[in-house]
Parts: C-alpha cells; sequence; structure tokens
C-alpha cells in the first residue's frame, strides 16, 4: 500500500548512490531484526491496510480516511526527519514536481482505493491492487524507451489480465461483483506506475533522501487532500473509536513506519528481492478479510489472484538480468 502502496513500493525520487547512502544509517539501526522477519512484518502491515481501510470507511467519508492516512503517514516521517536533524527538499522545481507526484501515488489511489472499498470486499481491493505491476510493464513499454518488450513478458501481461477476469467471474457475466467499486480499485492500482514513470522521469537524481522527499510528498497530498475533503465532505460528527484508530494505523504504520522498513530492505538485499513484498500483499490482505471482516471467499478468488501474481512475477524478469544482492 502503497499502499498503499504501497501499492507496490519502490526507491523512488532519488539516484541509487545518494539513496543508499541517506538510507545506510537507518539500516544500521534496524538490522538488529533479521532482513527476513522485517520482510514478513511488511507484508503484513501492507497487507492489513486494505481491512483498515474498509473500518475508517464505517466512520469516514473516503477522501477523510485517505486524508488521515497521508497526515500521520507525513508526521510519521516528519519525526524520522527530526531525530535525523535532516531538512526537507528544497527548490520550487523540486516541490513542484512533488506536488504531481503526490496526486498519483497517494491523493488519487488512496481516495480511490477508499471509495472502492464502500461496496466491495477489501479482499478484494487487495487482490486488485497486484495488478499494479501489470499495468507497470505496459505502460513502461510505452513511455520507457529502456524497457524492451519480450514474448516472457507480453506473456506475464496476458496470463495476469486473465487472473483479474478470473477474479471479477467473467464467465458468469461478472454478476455479484460490483463494477464501480472494482473499477476505482483498478484505477488506483494503475495511478502508482504512472506516478512511477512520472517521478522517474522528473525527480531522479534529485538531491535528498528518500524519507525527505517522500515526507515532502506526503505534506502535499495532505495539503491536497485537505481542500479535496473541505469541499466535498462535511467534518465527522464523532469520531468512533476503532475506525479512528484504523485510519492512525494506516498512516503512521502503513504509510510511515512501512517506507521507513521498505527502504532498510532495498538498501540490505536489494530491490529485486525487496520488491518481491507486493506478490504476498494480496494474500495477507485476503486472510485478513477473511478471518477479521468474514468476507466471503469463492474459489475464483484465489484462483485468479494466484494467476494474477504469476502473471505479474513474469513481467517483472528480464534477460541476462544479474540477480541483485
Amino acid at each position: 500500500m502503497s499502499a498503499p502502496t504501497a501499492p507496490r513500493p519502490a526507491l523512488p525520487t532519488t539516484s541509487a548512490s545518494a539513496s543508499a547512502t541517506a538510507t545506510a544509517g537507518a539500516v544500521r539501526r534496524v538490522r538488529l531484526l533479521d532482513w527476513r522477519v522485517r520482510f514478513a512484518i511488511l507484508s503484513v502491515i501492507w497487507g492489513f491496510s486494505f481491512l483498515l481501510i474498509k473500518v475508517g470507511t464505517e466512520a469516514y467519508a473516503p477522501f477523510q480516511v485517505a486524508l488521515g492516512r497521508v497526515l500521520f503517514g507525513a508526521l510519521a516521517l516528519l519525526a524520522v526527519l527530526l531525530v535525523r536533524r535532516e531538512p526537507l527538499p528544497r527548490g520550487l522545481r523540486t516541490w513542484g514536481h512533488l506536488s504531481v507526484a503526490a496526486l498519483l501515488l497517494n491523493t488519487a489511489p488512496f481516495s480511490l482505493f477508499a471509495y472502492s472499498e464502500l461496496s466491495i470486499p477489501s479482499s478484494l481491493a487487495g487482490i486488485c491492487n497486484a495488478t499494479s505491476p501489470l499495468w507497470g510493464m505496459a505502460l513502461s513499454l510505452v513511455a520507457l524507451s529502456e524497457d524492451r518488450p519480450t514474448r516472457r513478458r507480453f506473456a506475464g501481461l496476458g496470463l495476469g489480465f486473465l487472473g483479474v477476469l478470473t477474479v471479477l467471474g467473467a464467465w458468469q457475466g461478472f454478476s455479484g461483483v460490483d463494477a464501480k467499486g472494482t473499477a476505482f480499485a483498478l484505477l488506483a492500482s494503475l495511478c502508482y506506475p504512472i506516478g512511477w514513470i512520472y517521478v522517474r522521469r522528473t525527480l531522479a537524481g534529485t538531491p535528498g533522501s528518500p524519507v525527505a522527499l517522500t515526507g515532502g510528498q506526503l505534506l502535499l497530498s495532505t495539503v491536497q487532500l485537505a481542500l479535496v475533503s473541505s469541499l466535498f465532505t462535511s467534518a465527522p460528527a464523532s469520531f468512533p473509536l476503532w475506525p479512528t484508530l484504523s485510519v492512525i494505523a494506516l498512516g503512521a504504520l502503513g504509510t510511515g513506519m512501512a517506507l521507513q522498513m521498505q527502504y532498510g530492505l532495498v538498501t540490505e538485499v536489494g530491490p529485486t528481492t525487496a520488491q518481491m513484498v507486493t506478490y504476498f500483499i494480496p494474500v495477507v490482505a485476503t486472510t485478513a478479510g477473511v478471518l477479521v471482516l468474514g468476507e466471503q471467499l469463492h474459489w475464483n478468488t484465489p484462483v485468479g489472484a494466484a494467476i494474477i501474481l504469476a502473471g505479474a512475477a513474469l513481467t517483472q524478469t528480464r534477460p541476462g538480468a544479474r540477480r541483485a544482492a
């Protein structure tokens, strides 16, 4: 969840060498836990994000859930920057690009996922999130000249979208599936690769650590969502305990602490291994939705999810690519 985005997380807005230098201190501090343990914790945090969104929307409007998510995520990262005595990014150009990145990677997908879960199960939202690498592969063939198409990657793309049709029950006319909610969730997953392509084209090599740049990005998303929420929603009449705690956890853990943990994993074990967390998120999201929220699970949901993940894995393979250490 990224997820938000998590969603599929990556090391945005900076060059590889700058990222490694900026996050080395954080890695040393968290290496008290084996990277496999942190990988599992990260999978659980991001997998549970969809459950937390569902609980949050029981009391708050979707825009308000998204606003709380970026607000508490920003506060978590700003606390880290304060401890490190590290400044936020500088320069109008950088902040201009960050405002677009905030819209594409936070404001839009977080709002869309919250709206989708008004009418679809959290487990289905988590599975839709797993289509992000498929969208990314399709877009990169057009937008990024260095990503050359291969038969294997095309096969992965086709297999992945076959999985989407399986999850949605295409052979029975999509009956029982809320089309609007599912479309919102799929559109949210599409926002992430669009956002990463934009970041890659405009902010690669920008001075500053990933935490500083992402903290600034979340601050801008907070401003964007505060404005949208004030225009299109009414202030909450009350603050029920569990929905409120869910929104706070969604931001502080799922958008703040989880990003910190992901940066450490990328530095320690490489981006290829670290991004494998993407394939565990729908498993955790589905399990949480069924066991905690009592959501119904039909056979085509886990089968389709497995097909989606297999296709996504194929789209990430590149001929001759060396294994990241």
